[in-house]
């Protein structure tokens, strides 16, 4: 029993049995009540402490909750930032073979529509002439027909390129197409506009050697200006693309050597006939040589070529030795490169089908001797390109190219070879977005004959061509 209570028990029976007075019995009662009320008081005073002792337990892990949540949301913040900052990571093609060989997939599709006016004749349908600017196409001593409008996609390109790393070495491989270049008319402006794929490069590169065909190594493409054209300047440029076997090596700070055999043709014409002659009759491959030199101020090349002609037909045979030299360039004209000038000079004998897609023979056959004379060319290109914003550029380019043919032959005999072109055309190019490229060019040209007689082209030219 409580002590308290029984404290109480005991003086209540004293003051029963008469032994204490009653009021201080009343006394010791109001005491109890009191005692009753202070133990009360002390019992929820115990039950106010326990529960601040709670809630200060709970505000302690709240805060303890906050500064998780604040350390978190800024380890959010910081990684989210830090992706907006970091550059997009690009997808370079993909992988096959067990992620041994990278394969990339690219090239262009390309729309044109020209309005061509001859002064002295008409060009066929669906021709080369009609799809791009061939001089030699240009009609001479005819009558001035009505301007012509054709459209075309065949530019459209396609290429794959295959690249793998074997014991420290680099294998690639190249294939390149598109729809131009087939040989033959092909489809119909009537219905479907259907045409061939047809190569246009194919090779395999082992470290600094290549096998394929490509560009020729006579040829400088980085001197080729921007154009609405399949070529732009035709008369003034090298433009060959064949099978070969080329070996590159660099020989000094900035120099490339290019060495190279090529698939030998002589493209000969007889005496009294234009139409040139592909006999394959040649014993040897071409060989070609080419030094680059890169700098800073842009780029600089000077190639090489020499080759044997050749021709045996019914027992009739000759031989002869073709050679030329091609300088070409291109040379930034500011240091954001918007600005440039490119150009070619090529010169030699008995290399016509390396220059302007053949314009002139390599070799005229002297039906009366039976021997091959070679045919001089000289060939020119100058391009100047503006960039007026980084959206919108222009070129301005100028080419030119004549035939010398051998003093043996007769002016009669030769009267309708081709002797000399020339052409001058401006652009302006639009980029509204990246790989989207919109132009207008306007292209003035001249074919002129050994005969004096001549015609004339003017073209205007709308290019549509999306990059990829």
């Amino acid at each position: 029993m409580d002590k308290k209570k029984l404290a109480r028990w005991l003086l209540t029976g004293v003051a029963t049995a008469g032994l204490m007075p009653t009021s201080a019995l009343a006394d010791t009662a109001k005491e109890a009540q009191l005692e009753a009320r202070v133990e009360a008081l002390e019992r929820a005073f115990g039950t106010l402490q326990g529960e601040l002792h709670t809630t200060k337990a709970e505000n302690a892990e709240l805060r303890q909750a906050i500064v998780r949540a604040d350390a978190k949301a800024t380890e959010a913040m910081t990684a989210s930032l830090a992706v907006k900052a970091a550059p997009a990571v690009v997808v370079d093609g993909f992988t096959v073979g067990n992620g041994a060989t990278r394969v990339k997939i690219g090239g262009f599709l390309k729309t044109v529509g020209s309005f061509s006016r001859w002064s002295d004749g008409d060009v066929a349908a669906n021709t080369l002439g009609r799809d791009f600017y061939l001089p030699q196409s240009i009609p001479v001593g005819g009558i001035r027909e009505a301007t012509d409008n054709d459209f075309s996609a065949k530019q459209t390109r396609l290429w794959l390129n295959l690249e793998t790393q074997i014991a420290g070495h680099t294998l690639k491989g190249y294939v390149e197409t598109d729809f131009q270049t087939a040989a033959g008319t092909q489809g119909t402006e009537r219905t479907t506009n259907g045409y061939d794929l047809a190569l246009r490069r194919v090779f395999v590169q082992y470290d600094r050697l290549t096998i394929g065909q490509d560009w020729s190594t006579f040829q400088y493409v980085g001197a080729l200006p921007e154009t609405t054209d399949f070529v732009g300047p035709t008369e003034g440029t090298v433009f060959v693309r064949q099978p070969l076997v080329r070996y590159s090596m660099p020989v000094g700070k900035g120099l490339t050597l290019h060495a190279s055999v090529e698939n030998p043709e002589t493209a000969m014409a007889n005496q009294g006939a234009t139409s040139l002659i592909e006999n394959d009759d040649d014993s040897l491959p071409d060989f070609a040589a080419r030094l680059n030199y890169t700098g800073a101020f842009g780029e600089l090349s000077l190639a090489g070529l020499v080759r044997q002609l050749s021709f045996d037909n019914g027992g009739i045979s000759d031989k002869a030795t073709g050679y030329g030299a091609s300088v070409a360039g291109k040379i930034f004209l500011d240091s954001a490169k918007r600005y440039d000038l490119r150009f070619m000079a090529t010169y030699g004998r008995g290399i016509g089908r390396y220059v302007g897609i053949n314009f002139a023979p390599d070799a005229v056959i002297a039906t009366s001797v039976n021997e091959l004379r070679r045919v001089g060319t000289f060939a020119g290109l100058a391009a100047l390109r503006l960039g007026w914003t980084p959206k919108l550029r222009s070129t301005f380019m100028a080419s030119y190219q004549d035939a010398d043919y051998d003093a043996g032959l007769s002016a009669a005999s030769i009267a309708a070879f081709n002797q000399s072109a020339w052409s001058v055309a401006g652009n302006l190019f639009w980029s509204p977005a990246a790989g989207f490229d919109l132009g207008i060019e306007y292209r003035h040209a001249v074919r002129q004959l050994v005969n004096g007689a001549d015609g004339k082209l003017d073209r205007v030219e709308f290019a549509a061509k999306y990059s990829f």
